[in-house]
């Protein structure tokens, strides 16, 4: 329990402050050419890597780290979208942000955040009209700010009914059995930071972030409204549950009561480039409660919507940029654990993670965050050389 803790904590904590490339990235969108050439010793170096760090290999017409060589075409499409489309859509996406923060200010400005026994406050537990306003908004504004950034259509497959909800209205007034019961946890391969906007809009679910997340203007009240699990990875008291024990807790916590805010994970720990699965942290397995696993993928011709070895900033400034983007959603049976599963967390995630990566056509990987490291500063030591 102490190494799980530790590992979850660790790359929630990592991926909430923006690990991909948090740092400012102050090279040019439009690089010339000469600039980003490569010698051959380069070149096999960078061969090498991408072999052995195939998960996170961005593969897209912008390159390595967005840095690649751009025909002169690509660099017209970036700049006519670069004075005309990036502005209109910042303008928008700003706008929905301070509408849904008004709406939450609202619903919440009369009523006590609840306090769970990890001390942690949200408003994810309130009840009536202001939980539906803060559920159903943020649920329309989340797929308005996905639209706004090229993402018109969603295509989804379900492989169920589309909701456990319908489950639960043709049972009523019957005894609950385990079939018919909600997934207490949303199990989710993790591509992007795009990805919460898509669950956002799709079930609401809580998410974990940073601490720093809850104190962030605009964001933080919305995290609270969403009743984040806030990670708080300096704290070294023997009274300090982890991330890992309070996981736990909601997750049993929706599972008994339909009230209690659903958890949405992503056991890989980190973001791969879509096309793999890498091993599953046990964390969201320990609950032993039935989850829901959810496929994503984001097919692309020009740029990959992949938060992979690519600075922050440069990642939205090219989203942006795009005139349209694409998601396809596989919606899973919601898994129920056998008992020999529940006894062994480990056989739990490793079952679920095979049965996700043969219907998402995804590949196994056993690298994870330690190498995705390694990776990036090799890259970064390689560019910065040019």
């Amino acid at each position: 329990m102490d190494s799980e803790l530790k590992d979850i904590s660790k790359d929630s904590s990592h991926e909430s402050s923006g690990g991909e490339g948090s740092g400012k990235d102050m090279r040019p969108l439009l690089k010339s050419e000469s600039s980003v050439s490569a010698s051959p010793s380069t070149n096999d170096t960078l061969q090498e890597l991408e072999k052995k760090y195939a998960p996170y290999v961005r593969r897209d017409a912008y390159g390595t780290m967005g840095l690649g060589e751009l025909p002169p075409s690509e660099k017209f499409l970036l700049g006519v979208a670069l004075v005309t489309l990036v502005p209109v859509r910042f303008l928008a996406g700003l706008f929905i942000l301070v509408l849904y923060y008004l709406i939450c200010w609202i619903c919440t400005a009369f009523s006590a955040p609840y306090r769970g026994e990890d001390e942690q406050e949200d408003y994810a537990h309130m009840t009536g009209w202001r939980r539906v306003v803060v559920v159903r908004s943020g649920q329309f504004l989340s797929r308005a700010l996905f639209f706004v950034m090229g993402f018109y259509w969603i295509s989804e497959t379900y492989r169920i009914p589309p909701s456990w909800e319908k489950d639960a209205d043709e049972n009523e007034g019957k005894e609950p059995s385990e079939e018919s019961e909600q997934p207490a946890a949303i199990i989710s391969n993790h591509i992007s930071y795009l990805d919460i906007l898509y669950h956002m809009s799709s079930s609401f679910p809580s998410f974990v972030a940073k601490r720093s997340v809850s104190k962030l203007p605009l964001i933080g009240l919305m995290s609270k409204c969403l009743g984040c699990v806030f990670v708080q990875r300096e704290s070294k008291s023997t009274d300090f549950k982890g991330v890992s024990g309070v996981v736990i807790e909601r997750v049993q916590a929706a599972h008994h009561n339909k009230l209690a805010p659903v958890m949405m994970l992503f056991p890989e720990g980190t973001t791969t480039n879509g096309d793999f699965l890498l091993p599953f942290k046990t964390g969201a397995f320990l609950a032993k409660a039935p989850v829901l696993p959810v496929i994503l993928r984001y097919p692309y011709q020009r740029f990959s919507p992949a938060w992979d070895s690519i600075s922050g900033v440069r990642h939205v400034i090219l989203l942006l940029c795009q005139f349209v983007n694409h998601i396809e959603v596989i919606r899973l049976p919601v898994y129920h654990p056998s008992q020999q599963e529940k006894d062994d967390p480990k056989l739990y995630a490793n079952n679920v993670r095979k049965l996700m990566a043969n219907e998402g056509n995804l590949v196994l990987s056993d690298i994870g965050l330690a190498e995705k490291r390694v990776y990036h500063a090799a890259l970064n030591g390689l560019f910065c050389q040019h």
